[in-house]
């Protein structure tokens, strides 16, 4: 199944090389992704197209991956980047360092972000009981701390002055404009934080099951539930500076492979980043596409898509969380 969704994604990256503002042939695709020449097609495709749906594609398996770490460790079906605060978390001290801090450099935004992505995310686990509380009580706590920082963020963007629509773009969650440079700065925080779920699949399991039977089993939670804390944030800490929040891909992604049925905890991980990804590289061909020559952020493609999920989620009577085996 995960292999069949990556080559779904795969057709909808080569088929997204061919719309936008200038559509291209398919032979004449087949040309230059095989012989670029350095003429404009080859220029769209190589330096346009290609690396923005790849870091698409990443960008979707990250937020993911994170999303399911998130539902496990708390083990709360609305656990997500988005609704635990930690996309919020991450969005405003970049905020803050890009208009305050304008001498630092966005090198160094991964690492703002996955600081404040932690804070905000352990903030909102207190609220909730440690995680542990009603899907209610985290939903409400991630909301108010969410709301919070975007309040935050809306006082800075206040006082950026000329600054406001690069942030506004930005803000807004999208893949526009990115190129190979941008799509390897945020490609090692996406692995880090798949390896090291794939890595800790038998630990994930076994909090699936519970937290009571994953201490009588001898596994030490307090050690393991920040790390994979970490593990969670890493990927939003990559991708947002890149992006920007793209919301509701980490609530929806999980659910999905869940409902496919994987056979182990690996499996779930590899479907869960392949549904992510797809998800993402879909919306940003139809946010390119749909009004060409203009474009929609992606973030408003995936929150059309994913507000129903809410939806459907919050008022679905068998609203919990199942953990695998």
């Amino acid at each position: 199944m995960t292999i069949t969704i990556v080559a779904v994604a795969a057709t909808v990256i080569v088929g997204g090389l061919l719309v936008g503002a200038k559509p291209l042939q398919p032979r004449a695709l087949w040309t230059v992704l095989f012989e670029p020449d350095g003429k404009i097609d080859s220029i769209v495709v190589w330096t346009l197209r290609l690396p923005r749906s790849l870091a698409a594609f990443i960008g979707g398996a990250g937020l993911g991956v994170s999303g399911y770490l998130l539902q496990t460790l708390t083990r709360n079906p609305l656990a997500g980047p988005g609704l635990t605060g930690v996309t919020s978390g991450a969005v405003t001290p970049i905020v803050f360092c890009f208009v305050f801090m304008p001498w630092l450099s966005s090198a160094y935004y991964p690492l703002v972000g996955l600081a404040g992505g932690l804070a905000a995310a352990l903030l909102t686990f207190w609220v909730s009981r440690g995680g542990r509380g009603r899907p209610l009580h985290l939903a409400l706590g991630g909301v108010s701390i969410s709301l919070f920082l975007s309040a935050v963020s809306t006082y800075i963007l206040l006082l950026s002055g000329p600054q406001v629509p690069s942030l506004l773009f930005w803000l807004a969650g999208g893949f526009q404009g990115r190129s190979w440079t941008q799509l390897a700065y945020m490609s090692p925080w996406v692995f880090l934080g798949t390896a090291g779920a794939l890595a800790c699949q038998r630990v994930i399991g076994l909090l699936a099951l519970s937290e009571q039977a994953a201490a009588g089993m001898g596994l030490q939670l307090s050690f393991w539930k920040p790390l994979l804390l970490l593990l969670a944030v890493l990927p939003v800490a990559g991708v947002t500076p890149v992006a920007g929040p793209v919301a509701f891909v980490g609530l929806a992604a999980p659910h999905i492979a869940r409902l496919l049925g994987p056979k182990s905890q690996g499996w779930t991980i590899a479907l869960t980043a392949a549904i992510g990804g797809l998800m993402v590289v879909a919306a940003d061909v139809i946010a390119r596409s749909v009004a060409a020559p203009q474009e929609l952020p992606v973030g408003l493609v995936t929150a059309l898509i994913g507000g129903p999920l809410f939806i459907y989620l919050v008022q679905s009577r068998n609203f919990s969380f199942k953990g695998e085996a």
